[in-house]
C-alpha cells in the first residue's frame, strides 16, 4: 500500500466525517420543528442517522490511516506487533459500528451500542497515554504528531458527551412518535440538542486543526 494513496484515502475520510457532520447538523433542526408532523419529523430522524454513519465510521478509519501513515513515514516509533494489534482493534470498532447500525432496534444493537460506549472511553484513555508517552520519550520524530493524536482523543471524547447528551432526546422522540408531540417533548428534544451543539462544534474545530497541523500550516 503506497504512501500516496494512504493520503488520499485519510482525505477521503476527512471529507466524509465533516460532510456527513454537517448533514447530521442540519437534519436535526428538522427533527425539532414544531410546524411539521412527527411522521415528517421521523422521516428527517432518518435522514439524520444515515447522514451520521459517515462520521461514525471515518472516525476510526482516519486514526488507522493517521498511524499507518506515521509509521511508515518514520515519524512513530512502534513495533510491528503493536501496528498489527492497532489494525484489529480499528477494524472491531469499524465493524461494530456498522453492526449497531445494521441491527439497529434489536437487543443485539442495545449491547454493542454499551460496548462501543465504553470502547470509545478506552480509545480515548489510550490515545492520551499514547500520545504523553510518545512526546516525553521522543516515540514520535515530529512534536506535531503527538499534537494530532491528543485532538483527535478529544474529538472521540466530544463524540461520548454527544451520545451522553442525546438520551433525553432519544426518550422524547419516542414518546412523541407514540403519544403525539407535546410543548414537553418538544421541549425535551431541543434543550437536548442545544446541550450537544458545543461538542459538535469543538469536534468541526478540532478537524479543521488537526488538517492544519497535518499539512503542516500550523505547528
Amino acid at each position: 500500500m503506497t504512501l500516496i494513496l494512504l493520503k488520499y484515502l485519510h482525505i477521503i475520510a476527512f471529507v466524509y466525517w465533516l460532510g456527513g457532520d454537517l448533514g447530521t447538523f442540519f437534519a436535526s433542526s428538522q427533527v425539532v420543528r414544531k410546524d411539521i408532523s412527527p411522521e415528517s419529523r421521523s422521516v428527517a430522524l432518518k435522514i439524520m442517522l444515515a447522514c451520521d454513519m459517515g462520521p461514525k465510521l471515518s472516525m476510526p478509519i482516519i486514526f488507522m490511516l493517521g498511524a499507518q501513515m506515521g509509521y511508515m513515514m518514520g515519524i512513530v516509533s512502534l513495533p510491528v506487533w503493536a501496528l498489527g494489534l492497532l489494525w484489529v482493534l480499528t477494524a472491531l470498532w469499524f465493524f461494530n459500528i456498522a453492526m449497531i447500525h445494521f441491527r439497529e432496534g434489536t437487543n443485539f444493537a442495545h449491547k454493542l451500542a454499551k460496548f462501543d460506549l465504553w470502547f470509545r472511553i478506552a480509545v480515548v484513555i489510550g490515545l492520551i497515554f499514547w500520545a504523553a508517552w510518545g512526546l516525553a520519550s521522543g516515540g514520535f520524530s515530529g512534536v506535531w504528531f503527538g499534537w494530532k493524536v491528543i485532538i483527535f482523543a478529544a474529538l472521540v471524547a466530544c463524540g461520548i458527551m454527544i451520545r451522553i447528551n442525546l438520551k433525553p432526546f432519544v426518550l422524547a422522540f419516542k414518546k412523541m412518535m407514540q403519544d403525539g408531540a407535546s410543548p414537553k417533548t418538544d421541549a425535551a428534544m431541543s434543550s437536548s440538542l442545544a446541550k450537544c451543539r458545543p461538542f459538535v462544534w469543538c469536534i468541526w474545530l478540532g478537524l479543521f486543526v488537526n488538517a492544519a497541523i497535518g499539512l503542516h500550516l500550523i505547528g
